[in-house]
């Protein structure tokens, strides 16, 4: 008997979600309540910034990559920040690098990612009907888009955005007057950040009392895929730090408005005292990297949580260390917040505190070497189907890795104070943050698009999506170590009066035409994502043959998720290629007597978890 012949009669919780009624167009696809729903407006919301970010990115490559170029055909778009002789205008470059950090950072890779994978996967994976509190959940998205279009609107104010950093370092940030980017375009990111926050901390509320309290019947702890375990443990990281970058804005809030001086003491301004004493900028980076380092994990977690279900899928082979992984995603968020410092090794600390913060920066690449070995050897041997969400996966491993690796340079503070404020920074984090966070997006994509729309991407499309997106990464970003080892530092606006880096210009302008080819790359994935939900051939129920519950669902589930009864579980989440068994996937609704004895070494131990009693136990009685 194969697993698609066994129907499955035991269910779990019921309740009267399966209900339904005729909804407005308003109600079911704008307020819509329906976790679904929200996710897919997250995600099309991150498409935006994530379109916007990377033609940001690409004016100020266009600018360090061919620093004598015309740029007034961009005059049209970008206006007065063009100069009358065709360049880009000094302070308006700082603009584009602050508002690209930002949008990637937080808009993308935050809400973009843990916004639309947290909402569409947690309920459908543990069996609930919906998230907690549906309203909770609407309110989140909307706070971020406030945020979106108040950062939206800062793009085109006549003093420009924002042009501190995406760090926002005081004094630039504190002061109105400092420079034109400190103005109205610093006070609308603050603004803008204050309901990005908000709609942090009510989704993540959301995600970890949905995960406590309305788990079906038999889905334990353990039987969690790792997808919800890296979920979760997200949320309850971005509850616990999102607040202290709250906090750490209000504070700079005070000193732009109300005459305080947490950030600033002893600024001249053309020559002229403030009258700011006794505060420090320092407390500032202390507030931000508490809040800037664990949003790295934040970022990069969910990104791995969605590999390891879809490695261990298209390998057809249960994740190797399963216990290890969830250990060490815990290890990671607990050592993400006693790390902060070593963004901070420059700003003349104490060695000694240094030298306890290289310490614990080289302890937590102990648990994500846990990760990166137990991708590599579920894959090793394994049956490996290379699906375009699988080759994304397989990417992110090979840049969690690669850019993991220089991490460990930059943790040591000998070096890191050479290296800091170069090139190499900038490689390493686009690498093993930007980047990796980024495929893991892309393979969730490709990967549950059938369950979000009911329709298949085309895979060959995906797969030169892939080829040219995972090479032009590498194009972009390993030069840029070199350039950053010769001494090249960031957030420059032109070389050329360098006469020490003129050697390194074809480089910086072979970055810039691999920047340009990699982005254009990436509308390969837009027509392919949008044609699809409209134009793709209809999906199978279970097009990967995976184990997960949210593919017992109807091929297009409604409000509610399940028309009948929630099913009940039985088993974990990757019974792949169980010898013997009549199928290479057995889902975690089949109850543990359809199962071969012989293939089921801790069925004794489950089935009394369960209150039955084993088919050993069973033949026993019957001898």
């Amino acid at each position: 008997m194969s697993v698609a012949d066994i129907q499955i009669t035991e269910v779990g919780h019921d309740d009267h979600h399966d209900d339904h009624h005729d909804q407005g167009f308003v109600s079911k696809y704008i307020f819509s309540t329906d976790h679904k729903t929200i996710a897919k407006q997250f995600l099309i919301t991150g498409i935006f910034w994530a379109i916007v970010g990377g033609g940001l990115s690409l004016i100020f490559r266009l600018q360090l990559g061919y620093p004598d170029m015309d740029l007034n055909w961009l005059r049209p778009i970008m206006g007065d920040w063009i100069t009358a002789a065709g360049k880009l205008d000094t302070e308006f470059y700082l603009g584009l690098v602050t508002m690209h950090g930002t949008i990637m950072v937080f808009f993308v890779l935050t809400a973009g990612l843990s916004g639309t994978f947290s909402n569409f996967l947690i309920p459908l994976q543990i069996g609930a009907r919906d998230m907690a509190s549906g309203f909770l959940n609407m309110l989140s998205y909307w706070f971020f888009f406030l945020s979106s279009v108040v950062m939206f609107v800062s793009l085109f104010i006549e003093t420009g955005p924002a042009s501190s950093g995406w760090t926002v370092y005081p004094p630039l940030s504190a002061l109105p007057q400092a420079m034109a980017g400190s103005g109205l375009g610093m006070t609308l990111w603050l603004i803008s950040m204050a309901l990005f926050i908000a709609s942090t901390l009510l989704g993540g509320i959301n995600y970890v009392t949905t995960v406590i309290n309305l788990r079906t019947e038999g889905m334990t702890f353990t039987r969690l895929p790792l997808t919800i375990w890296a979920f979760f443990i997200t949320a309850v990281i971005g509850i616990l730090s999102f607040p202290v970058l709250l906090s750490c804005a209000l504070l700079l809030i005070f000193d732009r408005s109300f005459g305080t001086s947490f950030y600033l003491s002893e600024i001249f301004i053309g020559g002229e005292a403030l009258p700011n004493m006794g505060g420090s900028p320092i407390l500032f980076q202390h507030l931000f990297w508490f809040l800037g380092h664990p949003e790295v994990y934040i970022v990069i977690l969910p990104a791995l949580g969605i590999t390891s279900e879809i490695i261990s899928t298209n390998s057809r082979k249960p994740i190797f260390g399963y216990k290890a992984m969830i250990l060490s995603m815990l290890a990671i968020a607990f050592l993400s917040f006693i790390v902060w410092a070593h963004h901070m090794f420059v700003s003349g600390m104490n060695p000694f505190l240094g030298s306890i913060f290289t310490l614990l920066t080289l302890i937590i690449a102990v648990p994500s070497a846990v990760k990166a070995f137990n991708y590599i050897t579920t894959l090793w041997r394994g049956n490996i189907v290379f699906t375009t969400g699988m080759l994304f996966s397989i990417g992110l491993v090979s840049f969690f890795i690669s850019g993991g690796l220089t991490g460990l340079f930059l943790g040591n503070s000998a070096l890191d104070i050479n290296l800091h404020d170069t090139y190499f920074v900038v490689a390493h984090f686009h690498l093993v943050m930007g980047s990796a966070a980024f495929f893991g997006l892309l393979a969730g994509v490709y990967h549950w698009f059938p369950k979000m729309f009911g329709r298949m991407m085309d895979e060959k499309l995906g797969r030169l999506h892939f080829w040219l997106t995972f090479i032009g990464v590498y194009l972009v970003f390993f030069p840029l170590h070199y350039i950053g080892i010769a001494g090249f530092p960031r957030r420059y606006y032109s070389f050329t009066s360098f006469e020490t880096f003129s050697g390194f210009a074809d480089l910086n302008t072979f970055v810039t035409i691999a920047a340009v080819v990699t982005f254009a790359a990436q509308f390969i994935f837009l027509f392919n994502f949008f044609y699809s939900i409209f134009g793709g051939r209809k999906a199978p129920a279970n097009p990967w043959k995976s184990n997960t519950l949210e593919w017992t669902t109807p091929r297009v589930p409604q409000h509610g998720n399940w028309p009948g009864a929630i099913p009940k579980v039985y088993r974990w989440a990757y019974d792949y290629s169980k010898p013997g068994a009549p199928d290479d996937f057995i889902p975690q609704t089949i109850p543990l007597s359809h199962t071969p004895e012989s293939n089921l070494p801790h069925e004794g131990e489950l089935a009394k978890e369960e209150g039955v009693e084993s088919p050993k136990k069973e033949k026993d009685k019957v001898e």
